[in-house]
């Protein structure tokens, strides 16, 4: 069953110790209705939907499936003000607090406002981090951004710890779609010991043990998303890592 508020489920999850575990399904590439199969057995906690950039899929159409074929919460992960859902439960309003893109720190929120208030979805700000990943990515390419270097732990941890004093509900550190490497275990540590709130950290995470890896540095929720679609395999082992710890 679905928490009334997701937000609330996290907290919650935190307050226990309790790590989670969140796939993430980009419309462009998803097809196979077998790795939906795959996460609701495998108790995977959310299903996050969205990309840098859709050029093919249908962010509606993909929601609706996902929605039909499991009892995972869907949130949606917005590459833009465009990729906004009514199917879907939550979304994260992202804030990209790694960079200086005013339109991606505030400008395409303002647009997306109206619609965000009309609507049923839950809304959990969130301070989107970019992190150097040893390739340049999607992500940074689109927002026109620099992410903040792999190894500047206390620029994390001060960028972390400023989106927590702005009233923002979640960190996001995120080393991008494709990446060549996780954020490492060290900047994870730095920015979870100085903030209270929850936790995400993605990209690159392709292996269970760098999963486990993640949530022991202190990750809250780690994010799969690239990894899956070569491997649907890694959908239970990773789920049943991270929910042992």
């Amino acid at each position: 069953m679905i928490p009334k508020s997701i937000y609330s489920s996290i907290l919650k999850s935190k307050k226990s110790g309790k790590k989670q575990f969140a796939l993430l399904i980009d419309p462009d590439k998803f097809k196979k209705s077998k790795i939906l199969a795959l996460a609701e057995r495998a108790g995977v906690d959310f299903i996050m939907v969205g990309g840098s950039l859709i050029t093919n899929g249908n962010i509606e159409d993909c929601i609706k499936k996902i929605k039909a074929e499991t009892n995972i919460p869907v949130i949606i992960f917005p590459g833009n003000n465009l990729q906004i859902s009514q199917q879907a439960d939550a979304i994260l309003l992202l804030s990209l607090i790694s960079g200086r893109n005013a339109n991606l720190l505030i400008g395409d929120h303002v647009i997306a406002a109206p619609s965000l208030k009309s609507s049923n979805l839950e809304i959990i700000s969130t301070g989107y981090m970019l992190i150097e990943s040893g390739n340049h990515t999607a992500a940074a390419y689109m927002s026109n951004t620099s992410p903040i270097p792999s190894d500047k732990y206390d620029i994390a941890m001060c960028t972390a710890m400023a989106g927590e004093m702005l009233g923002l509900k979640l960190i996001y550190l995120d080393a991008g779609s494709g990446a060549a490497k996780t954020i490492h275990e060290s900047m994870i540590h730095k920015v979870s010991s100085s903030v209270s709130i929850p936790v995400i950290a993605g990209g690159g995470i392709n292996t269970v043990a760098k999963a486990i890896a993640s949530c022991k540095a202190g990750a809250d929720i780690i994010v799969v998303g690239n990894a899956i679609e070569k491997d649907a395999s890694l959908i239970k082992k990773i789920a049943a890592a991270v929910h042992k710890l």
